[in-house]
């Protein structure tokens, strides 16, 4: 009876499943490439010959060596038909049913070494990727805004000013000569070193720290979300109704026929440029509701250059929340 390896690869909570054919040199290649990105790199480029580096999983139970390379894998027995791997943040995981031997086991691992450690050394570059996107809530921690990095500093004896409308504002913009930033579009590139000062002590929770930033985050946003939508609208000859902020992890924004438009608050971390196209893109649903060939060229009326300001649009560049 012929006998299949699973390999399971978990990447972006996706898993992606390549069975092997063993004895038939058939496999549904892992490694393939995605037209437009660039190869993946050799294998030697990511384990220097000669290193044996040591990839161990936190429940690791045995060890093997595979392309010069020592892994420490979780195993477990399972009611399966197969052998699985699969490879996540923690290592691998290799999972077999109980009659199949040891031998037979290492020499699957062996069949996909290239893949294996492959994968392992791609999950870890993309864990530390993720590790400097997020933001450690503390005092001097830095983030995005309009592009630029500014510094959070915690001043518990900086005071709640009031806005026009007599809300609390819960933080101050000064730029590096000290003067305060009452206008967020005047934000630019020329202004690094600002800092956002809040009225927090040193001592505070990280979690509170969180809460005040997003908090004055999405006045500051609704705010400059507003303007813009005012500039562009009239351009557009649409009138927009209501706005309202979004969290959504996979959308920056959304319009309704009755002139709503929802705006996703985190894009006040990119450039004034990327928030103009999402504006824009939105407004323009208001005379188009769909993704025709017109609707992209109203969005081109206001926004010749669209297509490079999407091109900026990725989460990947804003900063992870938690």
């Amino acid at each position: 009876m012929k006998q299949f390896v699973q390999l399971v690869l978990d990447l972006f909570d996706h898993a992606v499943d390549h069975e092997v054919a063993r004895g038939q040199g058939k496999v549904s290649a892992p490694n393939s490439t995605v037209i437009g990105q660039e190869a993946p790199p050799q294998l030697e480029d990511l384990v220097p010959k000669g290193e044996a580096n040591l990839f161990r999983h936190p429940k690791a139970k045995r060890v093997t060596i595979l392309q010069n390379t020592e892994i420490a894998y979780a195993f477990r027995r399972a009611k399966r038909k197969t052998i699985g791997m699969s490879v996540g943040y923690d290592g691998l995981t290799v999972s077999a049913p109980r009659w199949v031997g040891w031998g037979e086991i290492e020499a699957a691992l062996q069949e996909r070494a290239e893949w294996i450690v492959r994968k392992i050394v791609e999950m870890q570059e993309r864990q530390k990727f993720l590790s400097k996107r997020k933001i450690v809530w503390e005092n001097g921690a830095t983030l995005p805004l309009l592009g630029v990095e500014i510094e959070l500093v915690l001043d518990c004896a900086h005071a709640f000013s009031q806005s026009p409308s007599g809300a609390q504002t819960g933080g101050v913009l000064r730029l590096a000569d000290g003067s305060t930033l009452t206008h967020l579009s005047h934000l630019t590139q020329l202004n690094a070193g600002a800092k956002l000062y809040l009225g927090l002590p040193i001592s505070a929770h990280p979690t509170q720290i969180q809460d005040t930033v997003q908090a004055w985050l999405m006045r500051q946003a609704k705010t400059l979300f507003a303007q813009r939508l005012d500039h562009f609208a009239a351009q557009l000859g649409v009138t927009w109704t209501k706005l309202a902020l979004s969290s959504a992890n996979t959308r920056w924004g959304s319009a309704g026929s009755d002139g709503s438009i929802r705006l996703n608050w985190r894009l006040i971390h990119f450039k004034m440029d990327v928030i103009d196209y999402v504006v824009a893109h939105e407004l323009s649903h208001l005379r188009v509701m769909d993704h025709s060939p017109r609707f992209w060229d109203t969005v081109k009326e206001v926004v010749p250059d669209f297509k490079e300001r999407r091109a900026a649009l990725s989460d990947k560049t804003a900063p992870l929340w938690s």
